[in-house]
């Protein structure tokens, strides 16, 4: 009798833990796969452009995104995103002055400057030794400039354009090179680095001295219609593109008017930063509605370019992320299941997308480094 019922325990036990082993990896399969639950519409713009040398530069970073992440978000949307609308189209060689395959900080160094550098480096070469970004290159022209982010405004990608400093990881350094320059427009996070400081400086209130308006609400940063805006959102990274609803699209938009008033034209870079983070997460939801919001701000990016004729928008990534493939999917119903095979980047070739005067000077294979170098020689010769 002991030994009967033992064994009826036993079995529910088996049962118990098979029932939950299914749960659980259910709960896995459900992070492979998307479905869309609506799709927005993706316009088509001309052609045509009123100069042959851009007066504007729009330079749009997909953190991570190879052409498997693009197409995710293309079947995510039901078939198309604003995206196809760049018909010069080539690739960019990603690797690293020290490492085959790159990190963001050295990858954004070599968009940022021409120059290929150690993974963990902030705009200085590989000896330590600081580069002039695109960004300060514009400045020097008088143009206009801005950044706009979904991580802090410190991290990684936006930092290589702004600051120069041998780790990527000095965070607060970073935060008072802003200081250093005279930077139109930078929304993302990262509130704390610039006022809960190991230094005791309150860099919040010397960019007020500085004439900025700093914000915190997204509802605000969108009501400012010009002069100096620092949108700090956050107080480090923002949440994912479902909770932060349209805060991408939105800052984009916001800089491109404020940054259109200047005369002498402006440079922009604008971050999709948390594709990468799906990539890393093996997370194909977080990779397509992050792809999604990305191209919604490219989206607005093209409103601007078609309207004014002389804005170029050159959309890449510093590199992929995830070794992401899509195994099986459905367009019509916006479903997407998506594999990977790690969990950190990869050394393949990403897409570069451009659209406006110059465009057809990033088709084909080239070098990272390439396209800083392309964007460089335009602001040079305004």
């Amino acid at each position: 009798m002991k030994y009967r019922l033992f064994l009826i325990v036993a079995i529910l036990f088996i049962q118990t833990v098979v029932i939950a082993q299914k749960s659980d990896k259910s709960n896995i399969d459900e992070q492979k796969e998307y479905v869309a639950q609506s799709s927005y519409e993706v316009k088509t713009y001309p052609q045509k452009f009123k100069s042959r040398r851009p007066e504007n530069i729009i330079l749009m970073i997909g953190d991570g995104m190879g052409v498997t992440q693009v197409y995710a978000g293309l079947t995510a949307n039901k078939g198309h995103l604003f995206l196809e609308n760049m018909k010069a189209i080539g690739f960019s060689k990603t690797y690293s002055a020290s490492d085959y395959i790159t990190d963001s900080a050295a990858g954004g160094t070599a968009l940022s400057t021409g120059v290929k550098t150690y993974n963990g480096a902030i705009g200085v070469d590989a000896n330590g030794m600081p580069l002039k970004t695109v960004l300060e290159y514009a400045e020097e022209k008088r143009m206009a400039t801005g950044l706009v982010v979904t991580a802090a405004i410190n991290h990684a990608t936006p930092a290589a354009f702004i600051a120069h400093q041998k780790s990527r990881e000095m965070y607060e350094e970073i935060a008072a090179d802003f200081l250093k320059t005279d930077i139109d427009v930078f929304i993302g996070g990262g509130y704390k680095y610039f006022s809960e400081r190991k230094d005791g400086r309150n860099l919040v209130e010397e960019l007020k001295q500085k004439g900025y308006s700093v914000e915190q609400e997204m509802r605000n940063v969108a009501k400012v219609k010009s002069g100096k805006l620092a949108g700090l959102v956050a107080s480090e990274h923002l949440p994912h593109a479902g909770e932060r609803k349209d805060m991408l699209p939105v800052s984009a938009e916001t800089a491109i008017n404020i940054l259109s008033q200047d005369k002498n034209g402006f440079f922009m870079m604008v971050e999709g930063s948390q594709i990468d983070w799906g990539g890393h997460e093996n997370n194909t939801s977080y990779i397509a509605e992050e792809m999604l919001d990305f191209d919604k701000a490219i989206g607005k990016a093209l409103d601007f370019a078609a309207n004014d004729g002389k804005t170029l928008i050159v959309v890449t990534a510093d590199h992929e992320t995830g070794g992401f493939s899509i195994p099986g999917g459905d367009i019509k119903a916006g479903m997407v299941s998506g594999g990977f095979n790690t969990g950190g980047h990869t050394a393949v070739m990403v897409p570069v997308f451009a659209y406006g005067p110059g465009a057809e000077e990033f088709i084909g294979i080239m070098e990272n480094t390439d396209v800083a170098k392309q964007l460089i020689s335009f602001i040079s010769k305004k």
